[in-house]
């Protein structure tokens, strides 16, 4: 058997091993630069007083684009209550647009979508609602490092449905 074509089968099988590896590794390191621009974050709230109590955590992750636009997508668990008055339990998600024309300047847009059920105790009845509630705010905030503290507004803003007393809102965001 001649010389060369013992030779062509393992140059291909040379030469397929090597694309393979080559392309492996050129996309762990599209992976890897991926998994470098994202940052995780959120915020827990904490309130009470005069029998009120609220809770919530609202886990959250963006994709830095760049130093100027992220995007990205949150989570919302909230508990709520006053004694003799009423319970809620809230829960659902976020779609986060952040832009920072300045460093220390953050516009945000957040389109949230939450389940909220809440049980009215008027102490000659329960009355309970379930409804699904919008809202989207937009916001500007400053940043410093990994925080952002400022105010939003939610344009879509319901006295008699939404979770928030107000339209305005503060908050506070932190990513690492």
């Amino acid at each position: 058997m001649p010389l060369s074509s013992l030779l062509k089968p393992k140059i291909l099988l040379t030469i397929i091993f090597i694309s393979t590896s080559l392309s492996t590794s050129i996309a762990q390191q599209d992976s890897n630069k991926f998994w470098n621009n994202v940052r995780y974050g959120g915020g827990i709230g904490l309130g009470f007083g005069n029998g009120f109590f609220s809770g919530s955590i609202t886990p959250s992750a963006i994709y830095q684009f760049n130093q100027v636009f992220a995007m990205g997508l949150g989570l919302n668990g909230t508990y709520n209550s006053r004694k003799d008055y009423y319970k809620s339990y809230i829960v659902g998600g976020s779609i986060l647009g952040l832009v920072n024309p300045i460093p220390s300047i953050q516009l945000s847009a957040e389109f949230e979508e939450l389940n909220i059920s809440r049980t009215w105790d008027d102490y000659y009845e329960i009355d309970k609602e379930n409804y699904w509630y919008p809202a989207l705010f937009f916001g500007i905030g400053y940043s410093t490092n990994n925080l952002t503290m400022g105010i939003r507004y939610d344009v879509l803003y319901d006295r008699n449905k939404s979770i928030y007393a107000e339209p305005w809102i503060p908050f506070v965001r932190f990513y690492f």
